[in-house]
This record gives C-alpha cells, structure tokens and sequence, in this order.
C-alpha cells in the first residue's frame, strides 16, 4: 500500500504556519491548522486536561491530522495527488465538504451516483479507482473547491490567500501524479479556516443555494430557515432516490404541486425537479402531465 501521509502533512503545514487567533477567522485560536476545540477533544479523548492550542505538541499534530483527517479521507485508499487535495481541503475547509468536492467531481463525469455526503464508501472509491485522468479530477476537485470559496463572507479577507493555496495546491497534486516532485510550497502562513458556516446566500457551482449558518428556534420563521440551509443536502438525497417505482414519483410531485402556495413548498417543487430530472437521466422518457393521472 502507498504511503503519501508524511509528504501530504508536511506540505499542508506550510500553508497553516503557526499559533494565529484572527478576528475574523470562523475556526477561532488555531495552531499548525488545529483549532482548539479539535484540540481538546482529543485531549479529552485521551484522558487529558485541556489546553491552550498554542502547546500542541508536533506528537500531538500528527497524531490528529492522521486520526482525524487522512484516516477519514481514506486517504491510503486514494491515488497519489488526489489524496493530497482531498487532505488539504479537509483541513482547510472540513473532512465533510472535501468529500463532497470529491463526490461532485465524479458525479460530473459520470462516475459516482451515490449521495453526496461526504463519506468514503465503496461507491466512491470505485468512482475514484475508475477515473482514467486523475490530472483531470484533481483539476475539477479544485475548480469545486474555489467556487465555494468564493462564496464565504470572508472571501473579501482571505481570499487571495486562498486562491495561492488552491493554486499551489492544485499544481503539487498534478505534479504527484504524474510521480514527479512538486515545485517547493509557496506558503501561507497563518491560513484562515474556510468553512461552510461561513457561506452567504449565493449560488454554488450546482446551481444550489449556499447560506448562512441557520440560527433557527421554535418559531415557524426559524424551521424555514433551518430548512433551506440543508437544502443542499435534502435535494441530494432525493435525487439519489430517483429509481423508486412510478407510483412514488407521483405522489411526491403532486405533494409538491399541493404544497406549491407556501415557501415550504417551493422549496419541496424544486427538490421534486430534481428528483424527475435524475430519474429522466437513468431513464430517458418524456414527461407529460398524463404522467400524473
């Protein structure tokens, strides 16, 4: 089995230079990438009494980026190059949503029809063992990578930080599948973390709509907007349901019609879109209104 963890950190650390608290940085103190509260859960895990992150040990670093990063991206599982990217963005950005980058690059060539929820399974991993131009996926992986990016609120202050580290990123990755040696990391210390709970209302790359973290509590106001945050993944889960029986499809479609008048059932309009439009492309067939009856 290929070992590309050491390569992969040791490259990812010069972009997360040292102990940097940023105001404006969601992921809080952060120390070589690990932001406290990583920090002391697995301090806690190990029977341990918290700290400040600024006394995380180099042992301590590699133990978590190893338990908590490469392990959960399967990362001895992926090619060489892939794995670095998918690392990398786990750390910048989350285990959950590098995946999901993953997911949707392979979704878009054909090779992943599984939901995208930012798990390895078996399904994406034969995805990735069938792309025949891993250059290719990690190119798509990246362009995935900065159109969510581009849409933090914190993009006016990071932002150019953020495009050298996916560019250097994105060329160290081709480089380590082609089995060459990357040009030296051009470094960027002190990186921000670049989360989803720091979206704004914007469209991502999907067409799908990326906002602000819900704040939402008893009232109606607060269900819809819990709502539509998830509705990435709601949508997702639908469409990965799109070969249930006829019967099914209609009862959700004519729901939705019902529905229709209120915000919630706009919402339930689109995802049953979704569902048909997934259906249509697994099974090629026009639809007319007569479908309903």
């Amino acid at each position: 089995m290929k070992q590309n963890f050491s390569a992969a950190l040791s490259r990812t650390l010069t972009h997360e230079g040292g102990y940097v608290n940023h105001p404006k940085d969601p992921g809080g103190a952060t120390n070589q990438g690990i932001i406290q509260t990583t920090y002391d859960a697995y301090r806690r895990q190990n029977g341990l009494p918290t700290q400040s992150v600024r006394n995380l040990t180099s042992q301590e670093r590699d133990a978590i980026y190893k338990t908590q990063y490469w392990d959960k991206i399967a990362g001895d599982r992926l090619p060489l190059g892939v794995d670095y990217v998918v690392f990398d963005g786990a750390v910048n950005s989350g285990v959950a949503q590098s995946v999901r980058w993953l997911q949707r690059a392979l979704r878009s060539d054909g090779l992943y029809s599984g939901q995208i929820d930012g798990l390895v399974g078996a399904k994406t991993l034969d995805g990735v063992d069938q792309h025949p131009d891993h250059d290719a996926l990690i190119g798509n992986i990246c362009d995935q990578r900065m159109a969510f990016l581009r849409n933090l609120k914190t993009w006016g202050t990071f932002g150019k930080g953020w495009t050298r580290r996916v560019t250097d990123v994105r060329n160290a990755g081709i480089a380590m599948a082609k089995g060459s040696t990357p040009a030296k990391a051009s470094g960027s210390a002190g990186q921000a973390k670049a989360t989803e709970t720091d979206t704004k209302i914007s469209k991502t790359p999907e067409g799908k709509v990326a906002v602000e973290e819900a704040k939402s509590g008893g009232s109606i106001g607060g269900f819809v907007s819990l709502l539509w945050a998830n509705f990435d993944t709601v949508t997702d889960r639908l469409s990965d349901l799109a070969a249930l029986p006829d019967w099914i499809v209609r009862i959700v479609l004519g729901a939705a019609i019902v529905a229709g008048l209120g915000y919630g059932g706009y919402l339930l309009v689109r995802a049953a879109r979704r569902w048909w439009q997934a259906r249509q492309d697994r099974q090629p067939a026009p639809f007319t209104l007569s479908d309903l009856a």
